[in-house]
């Protein structure tokens, strides 16, 4: 049965070699990319890398929740009309690392936080009524949550949760325009999206189905193109050696492991955590209920959903 799957995240690295692997293995999918203004170029490189024509773009600038809502309004509207084959899926892999815990979006929440968490809540809260069943959403967290040396390997401090409305307010401590400050609000972001899963499975009709999905260390991404020049030559020249090790895969090995869950499923039950394609437990932190729900309310509260 043709169908379409919705992917954000979709034009560099990790995500675009999921793009193209789900395009090429999935004759009858069709796929709507977001991105940044006009997505001709994207689409054709995905096209051309595939060999399957079946996608198309949507203008969504992730940081702003405005643009998000035109966007949903837009595939809603193709879906509608016959444009687009029933909604099956929805890949919130997106994400951003700053060099500051400081910068607010044209919304004024922290933008860390806004396109990590806010984007990925507003895009399938205003798209769950057009969801054919059964369909699967895969949102990219990070095992950075866990904020341990075996998993963050020194690299990015843990993740300090506060209350929500702190979480998406810039500027709350003096030392938030430093590195360690945005990526102490990556990490934490990170564990926001495992709260905000669980909370999503319990939400979501039944039949469909959300994972959060940890690719590992991926070095040479691009992920963390906002520090500083020595920074950035060292993870795209220096750190993906590591793969040559078994502290870290390569942008291709976690592609591949994100298109084969997005298109197969897994067994795990809706709302797991999947690291590369094993369904394991996150950190001890992530499983708080009272969090998740004071998290739903205050993402529906922001987004204005209630």
């Amino acid at each position: 049965m043709k169908h379409t799957i919705v992917m954000t995240g979709a034009s560099r690295g990790i995500g675009n070699i999921a793009a193209v692997r789900m395009l090429r293995d999935t004759e009858d999918m069709h796929l709507v990319v977001t991105t940044r203004n006009r997505g001709d170029d994207l689409v054709a490189q995905l096209v051309r890398d595939s060999g399957n024509r079946q996608v198309s773009w949507v203008d969504a600038e992730l940081s702003s929740l405005s643009p998000i809502r035109s966007a949903a309004a837009e595939i809603a509207h193709r879906l509608d009309s016959g444009l687009l084959p029933p909604l099956t899926g929805f890949v919130g892999n997106a994400g951003l690392q700053l060099a500051s815990g400081n910068r607010a979006t044209e919304d004024g929440i922290e933008t860390t936080f806004a396109v990590n968490v806010l984007a990925n809540h507003l895009f399938v809260r205003l798209l769950t009524d057009h969801f054919a069943k059964p369909a699967r959403i895969v949102i990219t967290t990070s095992d950075t949550h866990f904020g341990d040396l075996r998993h963050n390997m020194g690299m990015v401090p843990a993740p300090q949760w506060t209350s929500p409305r702190a979480l998406m307010t810039p500027g709350t401590t003096k030392t938030t325009d430093t590195l360690t400050a945005g990526r102490t609000a990556y990490s934490t972001s990170k564990l926001a999206v495992i709260h905000q899963v669980h909370e999503f499975a319990r939400q979501l009709p039944a039949e469909v189905e959300i994972y959060s999905w940890n690719p590992g260390f991926v070095p040479g991404t691009g992920l963390v193109r906002d520090a500083s020049a020595v920074q950035r030559f060292a993870m795209k020249w220096v750190m993906p050696l590591m793969t040559l090790t078994p502290l870290s895969v390569s942008a291709k090995t976690a592609g591949t492991y994100l298109a084969r869950l997005m298109v197969r499923g897994h067994s795990a039950d809706s709302g797991a955590y999947i690291s590369l394609g094993t369904a394991e437990r996150s950190s001890q932190e992530s499983y708080n209920p009272d969090r998740e729900r004071e998290l739903w309310r205050e993402c529906e509260k922001v987004c204005d959903l209630s």
